[in-house]
């Protein structure tokens, strides 16, 4: 109860060590991140603009944002634990924050949650992907294949990812979802669906096994980053088919690369037949000097003879496939 009363007094005290202008920032739905160095200059990332110059915060009042977003999620943060990671009170927007001795002074980001669904359509009228790559996705998903979203920093791989969901939604609205995040940014209209994200106590590991006893249609996780990779693989290849993920890779073909490592975090081998039955379609998408695009689709057979038999979309670029070493 304490916590709720303060509730509203913790969004005042944020606003007003944010500002005005970062707060109207907030409220923009072009803004895609805000960013404060430690020299205490901001800058900000629009749509379709890139990042820009956004004038300047004092060191106190940085510190006091990190230091009231550490209380709004019961945490603390001071020259013993320096990081602070998780949702921002206004909006659940992502926040990282960092104090003395990690850097020379207090700074942070703010990757703005996404206000909107951007449907395939959209992807396509803006020339984000091709016609075909976007009949590439629709048949996957009616087919209930496991597709696997890669991309690097701000790419956009969440935003594809959640029209990715939008989609499914739409070709099979009976479909039970589980969606895992660490932190929530994954959109999901479901009329049955269970969002789970991690905690201090509960990791990516842990929330999936107990995934397996919500008796999911489909099992979505917002970014796979470690062991827990393994563990959803598995839970792809026994009987949850038609789930979605997102990795931080620059293409599709390093996408299978990146795999071959987490797995290899608990399995200490790399686990290319797991992967290769698994994992069926991967869509890179990534960010250039004019915007973002769908660098490459690749469809995934399975993994024999020490490589991966792939069918790509003809716009891919030609890059050999992981062999064993």
């Amino acid at each position: 109860m304490n916590q709720l009363r303060s509730h509203p007094r913790l969004v005042r005290k944020l606003q007003e060590a944010l500002g005005d202008q970062l707060c109207v920032a907030l409220d923009d739905a072009t803004v895609v991140e805000i960013m404060l160095n430690p020299d205490g200059k901001l800058f900000i990332e629009r749509l379709g603009h890139g990042i820009a110059p956004a004038g300047e915060m004092s060191s106190a009042a940085a510190e006091m944002v990190i230091g009231t977003v550490a209380h709004a999620l019961q945490s603390e943060v001071d020259t013993q634990q320096p990081i602070i990671s998780g949702e921002l009170p206004i909006g659940g927007h992502r926040f990282e924050g960092l104090l003395p001795p990690v850097v020379t002074k207090p700074a942070f980001t703010i990757r703005r949650r996404a206000s909107r669904l951007i449907p395939l359509d959209d992807y396509v009228r803006s020339g984000v992907m091709t016609p075909d790559q976007a009949s590439t996705i629709r048949s996957a998903i009616s087919s209930r294949l496991n597709i696997v979203i890669s991309g690097g920093t701000g790419s956009g791989k969440t935003t594809l990812a959640n029209a990715v969901i939008e989609e499914i939604v739409k070709s099979a609205p009976e479909d039970r979802l589980v969606v895992l995040e660490d932190t929530a940014e994954i959109q999901c209209t479901a009329e049955n669906v269970v969002l789970l994200h991690t905690s201090d106590a509960v990791d990516m590991a842990r929330l999936l096994k107990s995934t397996m006893r919500l008796r999911p249609d489909r099992i979505v996780v917002g970014e796979v980053r470690d062991g827990a990779a393994l563990t959803l693989l598995k839970a792809w290849n026994t009987g949850h088919p038609g789930g979605v993920a997102t990795i931080h890779s620059n293409t599709a073909i390093s996408a299978l690369r990146r795999l071959e490592q987490l797995t290899a975090e608990m399995s200490q081998q790399p686990m290319q037949e797991v992967i290769g039955e698994a994992v069926d379609l991967v869509i890179s998408i990534e960010r250039t000097p004019r915007g973002r695009r769908v660098r490459d689709v690749i469809q995934v057979e399975r993994f024999t003879n020490g490589q991966y038999e792939i069918e790509s979309d003809p716009l891919t670029e030609k890059e050999e496939a992981p062999h064993v070493a």
